[in-house]
């Protein structure tokens, strides 16, 4: 046999797993006791006092009740008339006790028999299907790991920070325009007012701590905000916090606990198709139980007619037998039905509930009005099932658990500990001098911006990489000498106090990214801004049209470099041709095809053109009349036929050709007569026309990296180089001319194939400070070259 706690094991379930019960399960498991103890009872009874009880029918047309069996025995008695026919055994006890079990067995119902055995299996049944979801190993997995996210979600103090702050700025919200008009005269009061309140709120969550940065702002910040405001000291090392070290990461592992599980329930709505499953099958359950026993419950009768073919043994052929139990069982069999036509409604109950709304689907819309964290996502399927479920019991966990939904709740949480982690005297030892002499600090992979960040006054440049949230608040306003930013793949969002300051003091802002997307808006807005970097994909999807924000509003725009993968000239940029200076385009090798907005940029002093895939110089550039220094570095230009065009440039002082694949310098080049520096390094020359010599004004000349064989004599007309790079060629020798520059003083000539120095080297040019010929057969270094410094061998 077995117990009633054995029986009931089947409808227990984790004590956890109670807020998941809504109030119809509830009132199922306690109506599957009452039917439990109802088959008990019932079975308890069969077992210990069941019993049929027969006579012989002594007439044929005596009927079997219980007044007529009972009147005609006694009038037979009286008269003595009737004798038994058959054989006297002496064993006349015997005789009744085979036909009361003959007769219990042939002609009691099976109803009669069996109904306690019945109703005990219905209810395990039931049993079993009121809490099989959390069973099923498929099912109860997840269910499981719910309600461990859920139960630490309510208890984790960061939940009742959150909250409590959103019900803070509410109340500072309505009374805001009071808290102003009071400010003038109740200053110092509300300075140790809101002390006391950031700590009230700290102690809020059990920790006894609070915020290091001021919830209000005093007087000279508010009718104010550009006028550099009276702040506390910026946190030192013991400073108070909202949340202790451990709170903070436990509740940041929370996060990550719930985006995954998210991610893992929201696949499929298999709990909700099975909570479903069961509750039909509870239905149809019921359905059958009443079906048949409101059909059998009527043949439950005290009084049976009996007709047991045992005439042989013990001389009559009909009896008349009585069944003791069949009263009380036909009362316990209506209350059983009873309890069943209740629990039928409330299964009714729950597939209405069940498919009238839809519960694949959960919206946070009222948790998003009442607090701050407007970013709640709604979810769906199983994740949607079970906080429907949960709201049944109490919608103050849902509301808890939407907290660790919000990344705006997790950005707060990242930057409380980023907070804590970097005090401002951490900050202050990463602060160091760059080469421009100018104070830096250079943030990389961190989860945020400090706010100690905003209180070194004194910083000049702030370079922060890798972030994935950077918000620029108001406070970015005490950083009066901040003159350059930069912003690697760091989207950027920016107060609209920081906007301001940032419009008037922003100097230079670099920005590298990902997608042209990641561009944050407002850097268009900087009217202020001298110098604009960008380095990332400018290309939109179909890679036709460049997606760049118009740079009309940039009136001060002075440098312009775009390292991207450009195949035209943006259109856009045409809004700064008027005033741009410098233009940098560095490409990925992606060839630029269309130059025809380059002309407009009229103002432009100095223009970079990189891996462009230039194979000759656009004549886009002709038209440039103000430039001063041009650069065509790793292009594919073999020939440089238009570089007669450049005598138009008047300005020009700078040309650099290197990393190409010029093979030949036409000798129009000379036209070219304001050149001051020129770089051919990096190409195929093999020859130089004495022309190039002809350019008096030429101080700088590199040739490096060429197939050259020797220098012509006419580079002595060069009367004032002062630099001269003929590196990595196969010069055998050097021409005497050259020693006819009289000025120049970088002489560098390493890896070639010169056997033989000329003699009073330090004589003839004697205004020579470096001079560099290691990679040449040289076998002897002439004397006479003290003060120099001489890198050979």
């Amino acid at each position: 046999m077995f117990t009633i706690t054995e029986i009931s094991s089947l409808s227990e379930v984790q004590s956890s797993f109670r807020i998941l019960k809504p109030w119809w399960d509830v009132c199922l498991d306690y109506l599957t006791i009452v039917m439990m103890m109802l088959s008990i009872f019932a079975g308890t009874m069969q077992f210990s006092r069941d019993q049929v009880y027969c006579l012989p029918k002594l007439e044929h047309n005596m009927t079997c009740t219980f007044e007529g069996i009972v009147n005609l025995h006694l009038a037979v008695s009286a008269a003595q008339n009737v004798k038994p026919v058959g054989k006297s055994s002496g064993m006349e006890y015997i005789q009744y006790m085979f036909v009361n079990q003959k007769c219990y067995n042939d002609a009691l119902p099976w109803i009669s028999k069996y109904i306690p055995f019945l109703a005990l299996i219905h209810t395990i049944i039931l049993m079993a299907s009121n809490n099989f979801w959390f069973k099923y190993p498929k099912t109860s997995s997840k269910i499981e790991h719910f309600v461990s996210i859920l139960g630490k979600c309510f208890e984790s103090p960061w939940t009742t920070k959150a909250l409590s702050e959103t019900a803070c700025e509410e109340s500072e919200t309505v009374g805001g325009n009071q808290q102003v008009r009071s400010l003038s005269k109740e200053s110092s009061v509300m300075v140790s007012t809101k002390r006391d309140f950031r700590s009230s709120i700290g102690g809020a969550s059990g920790d006894g701590s609070a915020s290091g940065t001021p919830l209000l702002q005093t007087k000279s910040n508010v009718t104010n905000p550009h006028e550099k405001p009276i702040m506390e000291s910026p946190m030192r090392g013991g400073g108070e916090t909202i949340l202790d070290k451990k709170d903070g990461e436990q509740a940041k592992a929370l996060f990550e606990k719930v985006r995954k599980f998210r991610l893992h329930v929201e696949e499929s709505d298999t709990i909700y198709k099975l909570y479903a499953l069961q509750c039909v099958v509870k239905t149809l359950k019921i359905l059958f139980i009443l079906g048949y026993t409101v059909y059998f419950v009527d043949r439950i009768t005290f009084v049976h007619e009996c007709v047991p073919d045992v005439e042989d043994f013990v001389g009559f052929s009909t009896f008349c037998c009585t069944h003791n139990l069949a009263p009380i069982l036909k009362k316990i069999l209506y209350t059983y039905m009873a309890v069943i036509a209740l629990f039928g409604f409330v299964c009714f109950y729950t597939l209405v509930w069940l498919f009238k709304r839809p519960l694949k689907e959960y919206s946070f819309e009222k948790v998003r009005e009442e607090s701050n964290f407007s970013d709640i996502p709604d979810v769906k399927n199983d994740f949607a099932f079970l906080l429907h479920m949960i709201d049944l019991y109490d919608a103050l966990y849902s509301k808890r658990f939407a907290v660790f939904l919000s990344e705006v709740s997790e950005n707060k949480l990242r930057q409380l500990s980023l907070n804590q982690e970097w005090s401002y005297e951490k900050l202050r030892q990463h602060v160091n001098t760059n080469m421009q002499d100018r104070l830096e600090l250079h943030l990389f992979m961190l989860s945020g911006v400090p706010e100690s960040v905003f209180d070194i006054a004194d910083l000049e440049v702030l370079k922060l990489e890798l972030i994935p949230e950077v918000k620029l608040p108001a406070k970015i306003t005490q950083m009066t000498r901040l003159q350059e930013l930069w912003l690697h793949h760091c989207p950027a969002k920016c107060d609209a106090a920081a906007l301001s300051f940032l419009r008037e003091r922003l100097w230079s802002l670099h920005i590298k990214f990902t997608d042209v997307n990641e561009i944050p808006q407002w850097i268009y807005t900087l009217r202020n801004l001298h110098e604009l970097y960008l380095y990332g994909n400018l290309n939109s999807e179909n890679n036709k049209v460049i997606a760049l924000e118009s740079l009309r509003e940039l009136r001060h725009l002075k440098v312009l470099l775009l390292k991207s993968n450009l195949s035209k000239i943006p259109s856009n940029l045409t809004d700064a041709s008027t005033h741009l200076q410098k233009l940098y385009i560095h490409n990925d090798g992606t060839k630029i095809v269309v130059w025809n907005n380059l002309k407009k940029f009229i103002t432009l002093t100095e223009l970079q053109l990189y891996n462009c895939d230039l194979e000759r110089i656009p004549h886009s550039v002709f038209s440039l009349g103000n430039l001063q220094e041009i650069d065509f570095k790793g292009n594919s230009i073999s020939t440089i036929e238009e570089i007669v065009s450049f005598q138009h440039l008047k300005r020009l002082l700078s040309l650099k050709l290197w990393h190409n694949q010029i093979v030949a310098i036409p000798p129009t080049i000379s036209a070219v007569k304001h050149l001051e520096r020129l770089n051919l390094s990096n190409n195929k020359l093999e020859s130089l026309p004495p022309a190039l010599f002809s350019i008096k004004k030429l101080r700088h000349l590199d040739l490096s990296h060429n197939l050259l064989y020797c220098l012509p004599k006419e580079i002595g007309n060069l009367a004032n180089l002062q630099y001269l790079c003929a590196a990595n060629n196969s010069l055998s020798e050097l021409p005497t001319e050259l020693f006819n520059c009289s000025k120049l003083r970088v002489l560098l000539l390493s890896h070639n194939c010169i056997k033989e120095w000329p003699a009073k080297l330090a004589a003839r040019l004697s205004q020579l400070q470096q001079l560099e010929v290691k990679g040449n057969p040289i076998e002897d270094i002439v004397t006479g070259v003290s003060g120099i410094d001489l890198q050979a061998h």
